[in-house]
């Protein structure tokens, strides 16, 4: 269905809106900070898209492995007596891993809808070019924005039971308050007996984690200098992105694998009329890519009100897609 044109001018111009409000909080906090959830335009949806091709890049081979081997075991534990669902992905991007699963429930004749959700109105769109094709039977809703913006969506579509998936680590992206918040919210908007598949990345050798996220070629380092680039085009900022530096750190202690963006210079940077000072080797806070013991996944699950229904791992035992019941 096509909107109407002052429909789209209202939602273009609040999504600009957000950005703005969320870019001038970040570079005006101590320290500066910009939110991960902004990589994803177009250009850094073609970049992710390089990033998961990389040789280091080992978290969608590994959840991959899961979706492609192990399906039919993640059918098994999502279908329950046979009633319809919808299956709702947060953050689907291409669903690469997910079209396996919807795949297998198309062709076992389960009754679901499905409803990814993503931020990017660029990559449902060619989702939904591509699934159509693939799976012409298969009912897809798309959803575009804000995770439980659009879960309330969800729930006034359709009245079934909810499986939801949130795939790629993507927990992770949060310090660990903010994923504790996260799932105790997400809890709240769903009923006793919906399931939440969730995909951890578990902690392993600290060299192996660095390297997926620090690659030689530099397309991470591209990935994070693209948001700047971004704020230059949507908000009329002057980043000189030439005088930022990607710089990457793992802790093994605490599992916390962060992203920053190192000014090379003493600089002035302006969004509209607004100025912001950079000191020589002042650091942007860009990502956390958090890593999980099994006691953190488990703890994490039963502080936020749910059971832990089923662990499945991938064959190297670097990931896990845990499913969790409200």
């Amino acid at each position: 269905m096509n909107l109407p044109l002052s429909t789209e001018f209202h939602t273009e111009n609040s999504a600009i809106s957000d950005f703005r409000t969320e870019v001038l909080k970040g570079l005006n906090s101590h320290p500066k900070k910009l939110s991960s959830k902004y990589f994803y335009d177009k250009t850094g949806d073609q970049i992710f898209q390089k990033i998961m091709q990389m040789p280091e890049y080992y978290l969608t081979k590994c959840e991959l492995d899961i979706f492609q081997n192990k399906t039919k075991e993640i059918a098994d534990n999502i279908i329950i007596n046979n009633s319809p669902f919808d299956l709702i992905e947060l953050g689907a991007g291409d669903a690469m891993k997910s079209s396996f699963l919807i795949e297998y429930l198309v062709q076992n004749g389960v009754e679901f809808n499905y409803m990814p959700i993503d931020i990017s109105g660029n990559i449902l769109s060619v989702l939904n070019d591509k699934l159509s094709q693939k799976v012409p039977d298969l009912s897809i809703i798309p959803l575009e924005g804000e995770y439980f913006d659009m879960l309330n969506k969800a729930t006034e579509i359709s009245t079934r039971r909810k499986v939801v998936l949130f795939l790629g680590g993507n927990i992770g992206n949060m310090d660990k308050e903010e994923s504790s918040h996260f799932c105790r919210e997400l809890r709240r908007k769903l009923n006793p007996g919906d399931l939440v598949l969730m995909g951890f990345d578990l902690m392993k050798h600290p060299q192996i984690i660095l390297d997926a996220y620090n690659d030689d070629a530099g397309i991470t380092a591209q990935f994070n200098l693209n948001l700047l680039v971004r704020i230059n085009r949507e908000l009329e900022a002057d980043f000189d992105v030439l005088q930022f530096q990607h710089y990457q750190t793992y802790d093994p202690l605490t599992g916390a694998c962060k992203s920053y963006l190192v000014s090379m210079t003493e600089q002035k940077v302006h969004i509209g009329n607004n100025e912001f000072a950079f000191e020589e080797n002042e650091a942007i806070d860009m990502e956390v890519s958090q890593k999980f013991s099994p006691s953190d996944i488990d703890k994490l699950a039963k502080e936020s009100g749910y059971y832990v229904l089923k662990e499945i791992r991938d064959s190297k035992n670097w990931f896990v897609d845990s499913i969790w019941q409200v």
